[in-house]
């Protein structure tokens, strides 16, 4: 699939920490080891690492832990995969589609049955299933499922295209009942506002959690997968009521865009991590040059970054690729 160098320019800022592996998801476990899963070049599988160390996660041995199905459900665009730990069991929440039809993506679990992720079987658990009272979740194109904690109850938070007229993709909310169920309808939470978000194609996606003193931050990805791809960003106090929307701030820029003389293009589909020292890391993906030839949902060369979260004196995150982490 590569077409070009894989690290295209390589500047002092950009240079990749694990190389052809978009929509990059890092967890830290609760005994301090780190576990890294993404997209793969090929869509066609999910991938594990584990370290004891955040930049450990570079060099350790990759793991195969599942495989797309040949055809039906799960055989086609296996897509940002993520790794939670909820209820003392480990769970990987990620989007598929069928070889039949590659565009009809939607959101499937699998759950591990020991402690040990990398080396315990895992089962598949289908479809996440949407609350009883919900009739609209699910029915399109849906993708980038993520999980949000706060105050002992979970959120599921996805994309998903509206399912009639021009297909926009939006994130949305609900309250989760177990791992595998919803227990409330689907809440909007953004739609594409801006012409920042707007740019080819109309997208919110990829959503990732961040929080500091009382305040959860929301990032999420805008626009087409070329140079356009960029972060913006949405907050909330975390004694609201996270399924209102009005509670919930959007700024109206974004928070990290391409930046040509640093070699920063497309920079998206991020996580957040921490270190052991208590520092905030985002770990997002980028290409290190702008000209892609063919589509580039099939450039294989986006690779995964981590930066270090500075926060300013409002107690609000700021994304520079000055602080961009070198393993």
């Amino acid at each position: 699939m590569e077409t070009r160098p894989r690290n295209g320019v390589i500047t002092e800022y950009n240079n990749p920490f694990i190389e052809q592996r978009a929509d990059p998801y890092v967890y830290r476990h609760t005994d301090g080891s780190y576990y890294f899963t993404a997209s793969v070049p090929e869509y066609d599988k999910i991938i594990l690492r584990k370290s004891d160390t955040l930049f450990g996660l570079k060099d350790a041995e990759e793991k195969c832990i599942w495989k797309k199905h040949e055809s039906g459900d799960m055989s086609k665009h296996i897509w940002a995969p993520e790794l939670h730990y909820i209820d003392g069991r480990f769970f990987i929440y990620f989007a598929g589609a069928r070889e039949e039809d590659k565009w009809r993506l939607r959101p499937y679990i699998l759950e591990c049955e020991g402690q040990d992720p990398i080396n315990d079987r895992w089962i598949e658990r289908g479809m996440i299933q949407r609350s009883d009272d919900d009739i609209y979740s699910f029915k399109a194109f849906s993708l980038d499922a993520t999980i949000l904690e706060n105050k002992g109850e979970y959120y599921y938070i996805w994309a998903e295209k509206v399912s009639v007229g021009i297909q926009i993709s939006n994130i949305y909310i609900a309250k989760m009942e177990s791992p595998t169920k919803l227990s409330t309808a689907q809440v909007l939470l953004t739609t594409p506002d801006y012409d920042w978000e707007r740019v080819d194609i109309w997208v919110n996606e990829g959503p990732a959690v961040l929080k500091k003193d009382g305040k959860i931050f929301l990032t999420y990805s805008a626009s087409a997968t070329g140079e356009c791809y960029c972060l913006g960003m949405l907050s909330i106090d975390e004694d609201a009521d996270l399924l209102d929307p009005r509670e919930w701030k959007k700024e109206k820029k974004p928070v990290l865009c391409s930046d040509r003389e640093k070699g920063f293009y497309g920079p998206g589909h991020n996580s957040f991590t921490k270190l052991p020292d208590g520092r905030d890391v985002c770990v997002f993906h980028a290409r290190t040059y702008l000209e892609i030839e063919g589509d580039p949902l099939y450039d294989p060369n986006r690779h995964t970054m981590l930066m270090e979260v500075k926060w300013n004196d409002e107690g609000w995150p700021v994304f520079d690729y000055n602080n961009v982490l070198k393993a």
